[in-house]
């Protein structure tokens, strides 16, 4: 079986971090972090990220986002209540979109858990369409 491999950014890249710590909700009957739930702290952590920046999902300077795919790949197990550093990098800028890059690490060992890139696309909802990358946001990540 081939195995995805992501490759991260260089350390410089990764702009923002922030902790979370895993919710009896987020363990499955694993008993580790489900998958699900790893997408939902990745996506917490992208709206902070966003809302440091006084942007939302919803507006980027006047345009929205929208996710266009998403690789994650595990490096080992996450209990409950298990504190986690998810650090955000946002690199490749094109036309109407740029991937985000997260590097999930435990808090407190600092143990790497899991990386994981969502390619986005700014979107125009109300016309139904994708939309250059706003000027203001391209300007903070390169």
């Amino acid at each position: 079986m081939n195995r995805i491999k992501l490759t991260l950014p260089e350390a410089q890249h990764f702009i923002f971090t922030t902790e979370l710590t895993t919710r009896i909700s987020d363990i499955n009957y694993g008993n580790h972090l489900g998958h699900d739930h790893l997408i939902s702290l990745l996506h917490e952590a992208r709206i902070r990220f966003l809302k440091k920046y006084d942007f939302s999902e919803m507006d980027i300077a006047g345009t929205s986002i929208i996710m266009a795919d998403l690789a994650i790949t595990y490096k080992t197990e996450v209990s409950w209540g298990e504190s986690l550093n998810i650090a955000v990098a946002v690199c490749d800028p094109s036309r109407a979109g740029c991937n985000f890059f997260y590097l999930v690490k435990n808090a407190d060992n600092g143990r790497e858990v899991a990386r994981a890139k969502t390619g986005i696309v700014f979107f125009d909802y109300k016309k139904k369409r994708v939309s250059r990358i706003p000027e203001e946001f391209k300007r903070l990540i390169v």
